[in-house]
């Protein structure tokens, strides 16, 4: 076969993906509220894999029930049930599809009435504001990591991905918008990218050396005074020495007010130039998620060699058998529908409820009304917090 996107590829740990097609991590928001996975949500992922992506990542999993982006998140930790979660690894890895969990914490963007937002710096914005972690607290972190990235490998989960980018914790320490901290974490980009290679070491020392350790990195922070990309080259070529396996570039925050790179308008791939120049920094395979379109831009990707392997989101929650339609040569432009004036927001709240209707099988062709769509998204993450509370803050 020569297809470029169904060539297969061996990671640096030694595992194999059939294809070059990934499913990003989007926040699919799909989590029963107490931080299980629901049918619906494992359901979501088995068509994902029947549909042929090499892998899926499964969005913002957190490492603790404090710190959660929102109350439809996945919380993996010792002391909680499992079952629901080996249920989701079997089933997310049908069709010889890799199923990773994105590990993450939301730091300051934490969402306030299921957390208690914390960051690298004090934060009194209008729209978000925050404590700032101890000292103590940030050496906490890696640990967590690593313990969270154990017990996804014994619940049957091929990998995980740790989460800097988007503005999440992680990504926070990263930035010098976020971070203005005087310890050894804040300062320069050595100094900032210092949580990260500790987590990323804590975890690769605490699996499997055949277990899958990605990293999720922000080429920009897309927002003044943020992360530069003459800065996250240094962190790839620091991640290049640090024993991962993938590289997911991918740009933007979820800063108040700030559009995501998700919401750009654009005719193409938002990464790609970026991609090149870190290729130039790193040996390690590199994955380049947001703004693909259609296959010739996504096989140009991997012919052109800015990327080893592309991330697909909105695609994938478009047409979850698009690889399979790919390779049977159809559909190549996939219809994505436009949206006029959308609130800030406001796309994501849609591709989220389209997620539901595919964890559910009732999608239809027809585009849902964005301001029904938005309202039913708030709705139920109202309807959640209880719940959360009820079970993580009693």
């Amino acid at each position: 076969m020569n297809e470029p996107l169904f060539q297969p590829l061996e990671l640096p740990c030694g595992t194999v993906l059939k294809n070059r097609i990934i499913k990003s991590a989007m926040s699919d928001s799909l989590g029963d509220g107490r931080g299980d996975p629901t049918d619906a949500q494992i359901r979501l992922y088995q068509r994902w894999a029947d549909g042929g992506a090499a892998a899926m990542i499964v969005g913002e999993v957190q490492i603790s029930p404090h710190f959660a982006e929102k109350p439809g998140n996945l919380v993996l930790t010792p002391d909680l049930e499992h079952d629901r979660f080996t249920a989701l690894a079997s089933q997310g890895a049908v069709n010889g599809a890799q199923l990773w969990l994105q590990l993450g914490h939301a730091g300051a963007m934490a969402h306030p009435p299921i957390s208690t937002p914390k960051g690298p710096s004090v934060i009194d914005i209008p729209g978000l504001s925050c404590k700032a972690l101890t000292r103590e607290e940030v050496r906490k972190l890696p640990t967590e990591f690593a313990n969270t990235a154990r017990l996804a490998e014994s619940l049957g989960f091929g990998g995980v991905q740790i989460h800097a980018a988007h503005g999440f914790l992680l990504s926070q320490f990263l930035s010098p918008l976020f971070n203005k901290r005087k310890d050894e974490y804040g300062g320069s980009i050595n100094a900032r990218m210092r949580l990260l290679l500790e987590v990323v070491e804590a975890v690769r020392h605490a699996v499997d050396s055949r277990f899958v350790v990605a990293v999720k990195l922000n080429a920009t922070d897309q927002l003044e005074g943020g992360l530069e990309e003459d800065e996250a080259l240094a962190v790839v070529s620091a991640l290049d020495k640090a024993g991962i396996d993938l590289i997911d570039i991918s740009g933007g925050t979820y800063f108040p007010g700030a559009r995501s790179a998700s919401d750009k308008v654009a005719s193409g791939p938002y990464f790609l130039d970026f991609a090149q120049r870190a290729r130039q920094r790193t040996s390690r395979p590199l994955m380049v998620t947001g703004g693909f379109k259609n296959k010739d831009q996504a096989e140009s990707a991997i012919t052109g060699g800015a990327a080893d392997l592309v991330g697909l989101a909105r695609a994938l929650a478009l047409y979850p058998d698009l690889p399979n339609r790919w390779l049977a040569e159809q559909t190549s432009h996939p219809a994505f529908p436009r949206f006029s004036s959308p609130p800030v927001g406001g796309i994501t709240a849609w591709y989220t409820m389209r997620l539901t209707e595919l964890g559910h099988d009732y999608e239809t062709d027809e585009c849902p009304d964005l301001e029904s769509a938005v309202s039913i998204y708030i709705d139920r993450d109202n309807d959640r917090v209880a719940t959360w509370n009820d079970r993580f803050h009693r």
